[in-house]
């Protein structure tokens, strides 16, 4: 099938409520302008060179996020464009992207991204750790970030009962901080969850967005 087909087919099966990431990092920028062609618009990457480079070479319309483990001293090249950051897991990254949102006079959307997997190569707060960052408040102060939702990435398996629980409990961690937190934030509203291998289940328990790579572009 073609990247066209791929993404006709994701349409037509994914709700229309749930926002779909294509997760073009490692691909080229002719695979991208493919999907956008087809009608894609929200495309994700995860390492800032690479993202830069086709931010540069590919249609002004495009909404790039970046879904990698995000460094300090790189925020300032993304600053500029990035429609939405999948990874604050820190109070210093936060008060780097306020910093640089500042700087070119932008509010940039963030997700916070909670370690939901039994994996401890997973990056993320967790759930404690991002309990203790809200009730803090600094982020409150941060005028240039707007945390828009949560991110989590569920454990490699193919056991659908534990991909179900990890993806329920960051459901829930979300409720929770909309609760304590964010009820009066309409921003507040993602959950982004879900990629090639369990995007299925991840709808099934609440996603708004899937981050998909294989299934559009095919294997790298």
């Amino acid at each position: 099938m073609t990247i066209q087909a791929h993404i006709a087919a994701l349409q037509e099966s994914i709700p229309k409520d749930v926002t779909v990431v294509a997760v073009s990092k490692f691909h080229p920028s002719a695979m991208i302008r493919e999907a956008y062609d087809s009608g894609q618009r929200i495309f994700g990457e995860s390492r800032v060179q690479e993202l830069v480079t086709k931010q540069q070479e590919l249609p002004g319309d495009i909404q790039w996020h970046f879904i990698g483990s995000l460094q300090r001293n790189k925020v300032k090249q993304i600053a500029p464009f990035i429609s939405l950051i999948h990874s604050l897991d820190s109070e210093k990254i936060m008060q780097e992207i306020d910093k640089q949102g500042a700087a070119h006079q932008r509010v940039i959307p963030c997700l916070l991204q909670l370690h939901i997997a039994e994996e401890e190569t997973k990056s993320g707060f967790s759930p404690d750790e991002c309990r203790s960052f809200l009730a803090k408040g600094t982020w409150r102060e941060c005028s240039h970030v707007q945390i828009a939702g949560v991110m989590g990435m569920a454990t490699f398996t193919e056991n659908k009962t534990q991909l179900s629980a990890e993806f329920r409990l960051l459901k829930s961690l979300f409720e929770e901080f909309k609760a304590a937190y964010f009820t009066e934030e309409p921003a507040f509203k993602e959950i982004s969850m879900g990629m090639s291998g369990d995007y299925p289940v991840a709808i099934d328990e609440g996603s708004t967005m899937v981050r998909l790579g294989t299934v559009i572009f095919g294997e790298r």
